[in-house]
């Protein structure tokens, strides 16, 4: 790793943070997770984030980040983390994330993760890159381009309302897809840890357990529809923790996609490729750009 050029690059996800120093071709040449203190509260977790940006950019074998690239969830601008739901913070701005003296890139976590898949991964002209972890969020590209909408804040597919006076939600809606689909509310209405563990029990036959992860695909489906016929994607690239279930999740999310679209063929859907890096090497494009 000594004398290679580099970018600090911290990922935040509702469980986990993780952060590595990330050469200017995607190469990772180190890594490493902490556990996000969500519980904690909002300053909690800020500063958490900015002790684990602060160890990142202390040198190692002679080489020292170049600039630090910073993902977050929630609406973020350049300047700002606007507001989380998963975290409860508003208009955080980036300074408080980031106490070091070197150039530092603030941006969505989805949409970076997104952008890494055109680069690094297998992209596409018209695509729905959809990450479903703690939270759900989409980063949407268009004609090869990454869309942020007016603000910035285009692709809240998981707060699309696919349950109308359902469950609530942290946003502050009811019925969002987040609170059905997204591996913490799997996870949570059945009171387990992990949708893994849910995963197992359905596997195992357990009738509750079943009927959330029916509902879990069903609302999936419903909203991916509802993306589709909108947009029109070639392809919907599914990310995050929750792609991990392989065919479990995406075989009956295509079965549901194809009744839905009863007029129309379904576009492709499936796992992505960058795994569990997508976020990392994201927030070390941000990097780069600083």
């Amino acid at each position: 790793m000594a004398g290679v050029e580099c970018v600090a690059a911290v990922d935040v996800g509702g469980t986990t943070m993780k952060g590595g120093l990330v050469a200017r071709d995607g190469t990772i040449l180190y890594t490493e997770r902490r556990p996000t203190p969500r519980a904690e509260g909002a300053d909690r977790v800020i500063a958490a984030i900015s002790a684990f940006v602060s160890d990142l950019c202390r040198p190692r074998a002679g080489t020292r980040p170049a600039a630090v690239g910073l993902a977050v969830p929630g609406l973020v601008t350049d300047t700002h983390a606007v507001f989380s739901a998963a975290f409860g913070w508003r208009d955080v701005p980036v300074s408080a994330f980031a106490d070091v003296d070197l150039p530092v890139a603030l941006g969505h976590d989805v949409r970076a993760a997104g952008e890494a898949e055109l680069v690094y991964g297998e992209g596409g002209e018209d695509v729905l890159f959809l990450p479903i972890g703690t939270g759900i969020a989409g980063a949407v590209v268009l004609s090869g381009s990454l869309y942020g909408g007016t603000g910035g804040w285009a692709g809240q597919i998981g707060h699309i309302p696919v349950r109308p006076d359902g469950l609530p939600c942290g946003c502050g809606q009811r019925g969002c897809l987040a609170a059905y689909a997204s591996a913490g509310a799997i996870a949570a209405r059945c009171g387990e840890t992990s949708a893994e563990d849910v995963l197992r029990r359905v596997r195992e036959g357990d009738d509750a357990a079943g009927a959330v992860w029916g509902e879990a695909v069903d609302t999936l489906g419903l909203a991916l529809a509802t993306y589709t016929l909108l947009l029109d994607p070639a392809l919907i690239v599914i990310g995050g923790g929750l792609s991990l279930a392989g065919d479990a999740l995406l075989d009956p999310v295509r079965a549901r996609l194809r009744e839905r679209l009863a007029f129309r063929p379904a576009p492709g859907l499936r796992a992505s490729r960058l795994g569990g890096q997508a976020g990392l090497l994201g927030a070390g494009l941000l990097g780069w750009r600083a």
